[in-house]
């Protein structure tokens, strides 16, 4: 893994976010569209995941698309990033896209370390995450999904559940009490992954407790 960092070394605030060479690519885009919707000083510490669909995952799976299965290195990867997270008087935020957004939905079920999580377009097709979702209690108070309005319209009838998944999410998260939204964006699921996962965070940035410092 390695790191890249954009923004204020000394913000009381930190975004956690891992990302492939894919996302790499719009990062200061994404890092300046957050800062232009948050009036606050805020840190990006972005982190490369060498093997998405292992160290991303929660437990093993089959293969959704193409012949590459989900291994269970989930937890291996939280570990690694919680190291990032030792300073006690910052607040920290964890997001993603895709893959990433429903290992940050997952990593708020782990760990109280991350005050929200950010999901853009996240996999919520993912072979029993929303069986766990109903039986786990998430210990984060924000959380924000979106998705792209053509990503359930797929021939892949896996990754058709994904509307459904998210929307039962969603109303699962209110119902417990969670501060959370679920916002569409226009197009499928490769269009505009820097603004959305922007937005995603400054949606949780912007919808914090008052507590938070900067």
């Amino acid at each position: 893994m390695k790191t890249y960092e954009f923004g204020d070394p000394d913000s009381g605030i930190v975004l956690i976010q891992p990302v492939d060479d894919h996302d790499l690519e719009g990062i200061k885009n994404e890092f300046a569209a957050i800062v232009s919707s948050c009036n606050m000083r805020i840190r990006l510490i972005a982190v490369t995941i060498d093997d998405w669909n292992n160290e991303l995952s929660p437990w093993e799976a089959p293969a959704v698309f193409g012949k590459e299965s989900f291994g269970s290195g989930a937890s291996e990867t939280l570990g690694a990033l919680l190291k990032l997270c030792g300073d006690k008087s910052r607040t920290y935020y964890i997001g993603g896209y895709s893959l990433a957004g429903l290992f940050a939905l997952w990593a708020v079920y782990q760990t109280d370390v991350f005050k929200g999580a950010a999901a853009a377009s996240p996999s919520m097709w993912f072979p029993g995450f929303a069986a766990y979702l109903e039986k786990n209690e998430i210990k984060a108070d924000t959380v924000y999904l979106s998705l792209g309005d053509r990503e359930e319209r797929t021939r892949n009838p896996v990754m058709a559940t994904v509307g459904d998944r998210i929307r039962e999410a969603q109303a699962l998260l209110k119902e417990r009490g969670v501060n959370c939204t679920l916002e569409w964006n226009e197009g499928n699921h490769f269009r505009d992954a820097d603004l959305r996962t922007a937005k995603a965070f400054a949606w949780v940035l912007n919808h914090k407790p008052s507590a938070d410092g900067e």
